[in-house]
């Protein structure tokens, strides 16, 4: 199944169509969806993801925890990038859509159970990378996992703890970082306020 944007450019130009960003919604009845169309049983697309039936049937009915590798295993088995799962912001102009994201248009992603929000602020994912922000709730852990490519990271504000394999760091607003994506990393935020992260990957890998 291919690609497909989560509403059609009728409705992002339609400020009456309701397509705005709802940071409230979880992605399990996208993920059904996506699992209904392909024809594939739980059982098929659990272990295609290396993970269990049951915890798959949690994570459609919204009711655990959805890591960043988990959600990107699941990905796998359909075919997909991850950004199939971004809420799409409003078009700008024609003229910048390529160029520009401006602040109010950000598509956004939520990990349901997981207390991070990204935003993405890369007009399109066809260049050699990708530039976002998370947001970082107190208590949320994004746990172990890894992909291909590179990452960078600036803390904007709030602490980071940081572990590249078994090296760990604490970040402070200001504190930037850099990484072989193909090596294991996991963030948290175990201070009391918010944390904001500035990243940039290559290649993109939403």
């Amino acid at each position: 199944m291919a690609f497909r944007p989560l509403h059609t450019a009728r409705e992002l130009n339609d400020p009456a169509s309701g397509a705005d960003f709802d940071p409230t919604a979880e992605i399990g009845d996208e993920i059904r969806g996506l699992r209904k169309a392909h024809g594939l049983t739980l059982k098929q697309v659990a272990a295609g993801a290396g993970i269990s039936v049951g915890y798959l049937s949690e994570i459609e009915r919204n009711l655990s925890r959805l890591p960043i590798g988990v959600l990107k295993s699941i990905c796998d088995v359909f075919g997909i990038h991850m950004n199939w799962f971004f809420r799409a912001g409003k078009l700008g102009p024609v003229e910048e859509r390529d160029i520009v994201v401006r602040s109010g248009n950000r598509p956004r992603l939520s990990f349901t159970g997981l207390g991070i929000t990204e935003e993405l602020l890369s007009p399109t994912l066809n260049g050699p990378l990708e530039m976002l922000i998370s947001t970082i709730a107190p208590g949320a852990d994004s746990e172990n996992y890894s992909h291909n490519g590179a990452e960078a990271g600036l803390v904007m504000s709030g602490t980071l703890d940081l572990w590249i394999d078994d090296v760990f760091v604490r970040l402070e607003p200001g504190d930037s970082f850099a990484f072989p994506s193909t090596q294991q990393h996991r963030c948290a935020n175990r201070g009391d306020t918010p944390t904001k992260v500035l990243w940039v990957i290559t290649p993109p890998h939403y």
